[in-house]
Formats: structure tokens, sequence, C-alpha cells
């Protein structure tokens, strides 16, 4: 029958929709970027072409029965597919674009009245999951109240209105976000995390930045993030200090994003909506938001909880497919384990498992290991030093089998490395400086134990103080010293931001001035992310070796290697000074030790 043509030409693409789209889904979010850009292209282009025939045929279509919930879940696909591709890709554009499906969504009320249908209500909760991740990466905190809200009412709500139905794990997902966003707490007038030319790019120092240029010059193309925390904050597979890290190493689309109005719930939502019933959704927002003079964003693989051989492959990857004259961030969170262990045993007890049809296979892994091992011996025959202390990526009732030694990293040191390390057993990392195999690696490792006033702070509930140095300097200070937003106005707090800021345009004058900066510093001191993270570690490390502390002080200081000139130490006048301001300025100087 022809009145059959509409509805069986729009099943006919939803399958082929859902179909390509698990084609996607199950691809990894790292490495061969190119293959996940081309499986995207073929999906995307597909549920582009079921929502215009949806769009066309909605009247047709909804006489024949099409539900509300049906037109709500085909765009939320599409904005769960928009952000996938954000995180293979760190294209900003694809995150705005996610946001604006979502909004759309929850403005239209798609999902409403899912109360009667379990199937529906899992979709809605999904949808909400989903929303409050981008809203979170894109710092829209009204949004995220608005859905924290809206979220945890749905799921008590589900509790009564499907009483046979277990929602425990939904409970856990609102405990989650709620423990996130009360750490994850900004002033609402902080500074972006994000990289914003409004804040980060200094006038006076500028010239400076741009006449600069090291015998060689690298490009920052990819980054690792992972962390493993026993009862870290996170939500979801994004933990507090990769999401820190996240932002930081991106650029703020738009200037529009640091100030904007607050959310409020529109009857018929988005603009171009004339109707709660449209279908209409401006998928070309984006472009209107994105500055189109912003570089790329350097590629980020965010790990959740990965295997160590899974973070040794994608370190392998981003090596193998790194272009010439660029470097390789790798960021790891993770407490220590100064047991002393053997990889050989974990190697050989692995081999054991092995079928018949790999040993041949294995026997060649072994080979190459052991002449790996040979190579890592030094003038005294001692390889304890690569292969004794390392980092746990799982609880530590595993064994071998999650440790991360230095070792495990120097293979890849053949490329430019630029390692941040943020443990409780960083030091150990320092054994890498030396040990390269080709290209010298730039270390940031962090303090042994985190300083702050308050004794009684709880790191693992308030993220690293490392990372939130590196990320938000100011927000980072203040928690070390014990001041909240509530106890200063906010304009003392912009004049603080105003003394780091002007600190900063110094330091980077001083770096692109100095006789004596390590090439390993010099190279990378064009990117603005890893110029940023420089300033923010010298920072670091003054404000932690003047803070007043009763122990030992090599437990409480980051290290860097190679060294950075002694211009930039704590003990240097020119970066006491600015510290002294800042004391001064939020009255703690009580806090500090001044020369």
């Amino acid at each position: 029958m022809a009145d059959d043509v509409v509805p069986k030409t729009f099943r006919a693409l939803v399958e082929s929709a859902e179909k390509k789209y698990a084609r996607v889904r199950d691809l990894p979010a790292y490495g061969r970027w190119g293959t996940s850009n081309h499986y995207f292209h073929k999906v995307f282009k597909a549920y582009m072409r079921l929502w215009k025939y949806q769009q066309e045929n909605r009247a047709k279509l909804t006489e024949c029965g099409l539900q509300r919930w049906e037109i709500g879940e085909i765009a939320s696909r599409i904005g769960q597919l928009y952000f996938s591709q954000y995180m293979r890709t760190s294209e900003v554009r694809f995150l705005l674009e996610s946001y604006i499906f979502y909004e759309a969504i929850l403005h239209r009320k798609y999902f409403e009245g899912s109360g009667k249908d379990r199937m529906v209500r899992f979709k809605e909760l999904r949808f909400y999951a989903r929303f409050l991740m981008v809203s979170l990466i894109l710092n829209r905190s009204e949004m995220v109240k608005l859905l924290v809200e809206q979220f945890k009412a749905i799921v008590d709500d589900s509790r009564a209105a499907f009483p046979g139905t277990n929602f425990k794990e939904w409970r856990l997902v609102v405990q989650e976000i709620v423990r996130f966003t009360r750490v994850d707490s900004p002033s609402p007038d902080a500074r972006p995390l994000r990289y914003c030319a409004l804040f980060d790019s200094h006038p006076s120092s500028r010239p400076y930045v741009a006449r600069f240029h090291a015998k060689k010059v690298l490009k920052f193309r990819d980054a690792l993030l992972t962390s493993y925390h026993k009862s870290e904050v996170k939500f979801a597979e994004l933990t507090l200090d990769t999401y820190r890290m996240l932002q930081c190493l991106e650029w703020e689309p738009s200037g529009s994003f640091y100030q904007r109005s607050p959310v409020e719930p529109r009857e018929n939502g988005a603009v171009t909506d004339q109707s709660v019933t449209s279908g209409l959704i401006d998928i070309n927002l984006a472009a209107e938001m994105m500055d189109p003079a912003l570089p790329p964003n350097p590629k980020k693989a965010v790990l959740y909880r990965p295997s160590v051989p899974l973070l040794i492959s994608v370190v392998a990857t981003m090596c193998e497919e790194l272009p010439p004259e660029s470097v390789v961030l790798i960021y790891i969170s993770a407490s220590g384990n100064t047991n002393p262990s053997t990889a050989s045993h974990t190697e050989s007890s692995s081999s054991s498992r092995k079928s018949s049809k790999n040993i041949a296979l294995s026997r060649t892994s072994y080979e190459q290991k052991s002449a790996l091992h040979e190579n890592y011996i030094n003038t005294n025959g001692d390889t304890g030093q690569y292969f004794e202390n390392c980092l746990c990526l799982g609880p530590s009732r595993s064994g071998g089998s999650n440790n991360l030694y230095p070792g495990d990293l120097i293979p890849f040191t053949r490329r430019p490395l630029f390692l941040i390390i943020d443990s409780d057993n960083s030091h150990a990392f320092k054994v890498l400086h030396g040990a390269e195999r080709g290209e010298k690696s730039a270390l940031f490792l962090s303090p042994l134990r985190p300083s702050f006033k308050n004794s009684g702070t709880d790191v693992t509930q308030s993220g690293s103080q490392f990372t939130l140095f590196l990320a938000a300097p100011l927000q980072a200070f203040c928690q070390l010293v014990g001041l909240v937003s509530s106890d200063k106005d906010m304009d003392c707090f912009d004049e603080a931001d105003g003394i780091i800021s002007t600190a900063f345009a110094e330091w980077e004058v001083n770096l692109c001035t100095s006789t004596s900066l390590d090439l390993v510093w010099a190279q990378v001191l064009s990117d603005s992310f890893l110029r940023r993270l420089i300033l923010r570690f010298i920072f670091c490390r003054a404000v932690l070796a003047l803070f007043c502390l009763q122990e030992r002080e090599d437990q409480y200081l980051p290290a860097c290697l190679p060294k950075l000139p002694d211009t930039f130490s704590p003990n240097s006048g020119t970066v006491q000074s600015a510290i002294r301001r800042l004391a001064k300025l939020l009255q703690v100087s009580d806090c500090f030790r001044f020369e």
C-alpha cells in the first residue's frame, strides 16, 4: 500500500543508521584517526538523512504512530555521535554540536511522559547522563545545575514508577555527579580552564614570544591523559584530574563562553524553533561560536583506568604516527608502589598462559625484551632503578600486571616526550633523565606529598594538588592556604589574577631571552599550552617552596628535568616578589617565609 511507503522508508533508514553507528561505537577513541573519521563520516551522513526525512514527513509519520521519544532518540544519537567524535579528535566544534542537539531535546521535552514505559525511561536517563558530561566539559555550570536537579528527580520517580526494577546503578550515577560538582565548583567569574587569549596571552610579553625561535621547534600534536586512584572523584569515565588536564590543553572556543547568561528553560526550545513539535535543529550554530583564527587542539586520548599493556600500546601508536618535529605529552596521575618487583616474573607468568600457536611470537617478544633490558644496564650493571619503583594503575591486589615502571617508557624516548607524573612515587621517574634512547624528554614530577594549611584536607575528595596548580593556579593557591571564594570579594580575586598574569608575562620574557635555557624547554616554548604549563610549574614550585612546613621539604616540592635556569628558582627575587604580593593581597603572608 502507498500509505506504508513513508513509515517503511523511515524504519529502513533507522535500521541502516543504527548498523553504521554500531561500527563507530566499537572503534577505540584513540589511534588510527583517519579510520575512525572515515566511519564517522558514513554514519553521520546516514543520521542526517534520517533526520531530514523525519522532518519532511513529520505529519505522515505522526499519523502512523511515530512517538516523540523516537525523535528524541534520533537527536540523542546524533548528539552522542558528535561527542564521541570530539573525544577522538579534540575538535570543540563537535562538542558544541553535541550540546546543541542535547539542549534541543531538553527544551522540547521529547522524553516527557516516559514514566509509563520502562524502556523509554532508560533512554531518558542515558540522555541526561550524556548531556551532563557534555555540559561539564563545556563548563556550562548553570545547565549542569539544572540537569542535576532534573536527573535526581527522574531517578527518584523511576523507583516509584517501576517498583520491580533495580535503579541502583542510576542512583550511583547521581551520587557521582553530585560529588563531582561539589568538588569542581569554582566561582561564577573564575577563568576558564581552557587557554583563553583574553587571559593567557600577555600583551607585554607577546613580542618576545613572537620573536623567539630555538634551533629546533617542536609542535604539540598528541597527548595521553589517565589517572587511577582509589575512591577518586569521577563522573562516568572521566576523573577529576583528567577532566582538568583535558580542558587545560584546549583553546577556549569563544570569548562569549566566559560570561554567558544563565540557562533558563524555554517553552519553545531554541530560537529557531517556533513550536514544541518542530524537528528543526540548527546544525550550523557551532560554526558561529568558533573563532576561525584558533589553531587546532592537540588530539588527546583520555584513558579510564587502563591496563598497563593498553596504555603502552596507545603510547606506541601515538609515537608511531607522530609527524616529524612534534612532541607527545603523557600525563599520568596514580598512586605509587615502592615494593621491589621484577618485570621478568610478570612476563614469564603471562607467557605461560599463551596457547601453543603463539609460542613463536612469545619467544620473539621475549628476545626483544631481553635485548631492551640489556640496553638499560648502566655502567655498574644495575637495572633495578628502571624496574623497581612504579605507579599502580589498578587495585593493589592485582599485583604486577597493573604496575607501570619507568623502564616501560624508555623505548618511547626515541620520540620527543613531555612527561607529567603526578604521584606519591613520582620522583622514581627521575631515572628517565639521561636514559633516553634518542630525544631528551621533558619531565614534570609532582611532590611526593601535598601541602595544605588545613591538615585534614583529603586529597581524594578534591583531586590532585599538583594537577590543580597546572590547571588553575589561583584556585590551587587558595586551596593551599585554606581560602574559599566567600572569604574575599570578587574584586580581590580579580586583582590576584592580575598579579599572577603580570608575573607570568615577566617570566615569559625571561624565558624567551634566557641564554641558559635547556634546548628541551626551548624547543617547546613556542607552543601556547606547553609554555603555560612551564609558567605554572614555576609558580607551583615557588609557592610550595615558600610555604611554611615543619617536615622535610624535598617531599613537598615538585621537580623538573632538565633543570630550569636559576632565574626561575623559588629563591629568585623575581619569582619571590610575585608570591609576596599575592600573599599580601590575600592576607596570608603568615603562611610563607620570604627572604
